[in-house]
């Protein structure tokens, strides 16, 4: 067992600096850098982000902006070399770009992530401050989804060609097309002050006077902003999951030692639920991982844009729009690296689960 999780740790390592060589490399022939953006915002030929910068920044700018000069960069024509040298300075990109590369490695190896182009705050403060929206939707709708897809797919899989698992099909197919940012929409009309009712909040996720809440009053006050955004993203994200269980299950009482069992005279619950259950389950526990990290990614960019919520979809597309370099590069590695050691702690939850498996016997 150690030896295979010191393995699958030193891999990390080469795992992280591909991705983050292959999105540097990237970013490099990416148009519109922050020298870029900075250039169009204060020669007025174009809006970006680099709206943030200070005014002070506009002023010397204009003063230098008198001699006429040939620059690399688009749109520099009149600025004046010196205030272009500082600008790269500003940004970082002064170096070559190994060296930039280089540095970056060592500097997320020892955990700093620098701080924002535009923000004036660190990278981690930013994911700090963006966390707790990113959460709340990704672990209560995952919450919520095995908790629905579970006990559907086990009685889908009980009553396999009824009614029951026709019609509960159906309406499993349909919530699975349904895009989440529709049903977000539909909510909103039917629930949050739109054509029908006004029962929950359009924005954030707790009221202005959640401070002055009592303990009980605040849990339900975040309940009460949470439940349409989970609710739209639930939707369908249960389809995929409630048909694997419900097909594991089948896969697993067509075998001989669920009839082996019932021929001992055991319950059907005893078969189903000590036996069954235990072999059906390993396929769902190896996917929650991969489950958990869609649902903290996948379309919470648009549902946090219809329910007003700033998380960290939000905070991770607009920092490629705004080419604001150390939050997407920090993000990302932070993510990988989160993503790598869940998928570990699922290989090893799978073993525990079932201890006839053993990945260390089959990488040897």
């Amino acid at each position: 067992m150690i030896p295979y999780i010191l393995r699958r740790l030193l891999l990390m390592a080469p795992t992280l600096l591909g991705i983050l060589l292959v999105s540097f490399t990237v970013a490099q022939f990416a148009p519109g850098g922050p020298v870029e953006r900075v250039i169009a915002e204060l020669t007025g030929s174009g809006v970006s982000a680099t709206a943030r910068f200070s005014g002070a920044q506009s002023e010397t700018t204009l003063q230098a902006a008198n001699a006429a000069s040939s620059s690399a960069y688009r749109g520099a024509q009149g600025l004046d070399p010196e205030f272009i040298k500082e600008l790269e300075k500003q940004f970082g990109f002064d170096k070559p770009v190994h060296l930039r590369f280089f540095k970056m490695l060592w500097d997320y190896l020892r955990f700093d992530f620098g701080t924002s182009y535009y923000r004036d705050a660190s990278v981690v403060s930013l994911i700090a401050e963006k966390m707790p929206v990113s959460v709340s939707l990704g672990l209560w709708t995952t919450l919520l989804a095995y908790l629905i897809s579970i006990p559907l797919g086990v009685a889908k899989a009980t009553r396999a060609g009824s009614p029951f698992d026709v019609w509960t099909s159906a309406l499993i197919v349909i919530g699975y097309a349904i895009p989440a940012f529709l049903f977000a929409v539909l909510l909103i009309v039917l629930f949050a002050g739109g054509s029908f009712w006004d029962f929950f909040p359009l924005r954030g996720l707790t009221s202005d006077d959640w401070e002055s809440l009592s303990w009980p009053s605040r849990v339900l006050d975040y309940l009460w902003h949470i439940a349409l955004p989970v609710a739209a993203l639930t939707i369908g994200s249960f389809a995929t999951t409630s048909f694997l269980v419900r097909n594991a299950f089948l896969d697993e009482i067509g075998k001989h030692y669920v009839t082996t069992a019932r021929a001992k005279g055991l319950t059907k619950g005893r078969v189903l639920y000590g036996h069954v259950f235990r072999n059906a389950m390993l396929i769902v526990i190896a996917g929650f991982p991969g489950a958990f990290i869609g649902a903290f990614f996948t379309g919470a960019l648009l549902i946090e844009t219809v329910f007003s919520l700033d998380g960290l979809g939000l905070l991770s597309y607009s920092a490629v729009v705004d080419r604001d370099y150390p939050v997407v590069f920090g993000t990302l590695y932070i993510f990988g690296l989160l993503g790598l050691v869940i998928t570990l702690i699922s290989d090893l939850t799978y073993m525990w689960v079932d201890p006839r498996i053993d990945f260390e016997s089959r990488a040897a």
